[in-house]
């Protein structure tokens, strides 16, 4: 898809997925590290990475 770095960070730079309902949101890395950050749609806090295309 991306053949540059710069359009590769912003694609995929700061996405989430939350591993309980599959949905997407955006944050900081530290805040999900700390725990700060919930699903907007289920309130689950246990976020992974977004998989690279």
């Amino acid at each position: 898809m991306a053949k540059f770095p710069e359009a590769e960070a912003r694609l995929s730079r700061g996405k989430y997925v939350c591993r309980k309902c599959k949905s997407v949101t955006r944050a900081a890395p530290m805040k999900v590290l700390q725990g700060k950050v919930a699903c907007r749609s289920c309130g689950g806090r246990a976020l992974r990475v977004m998989r690279k295309k």
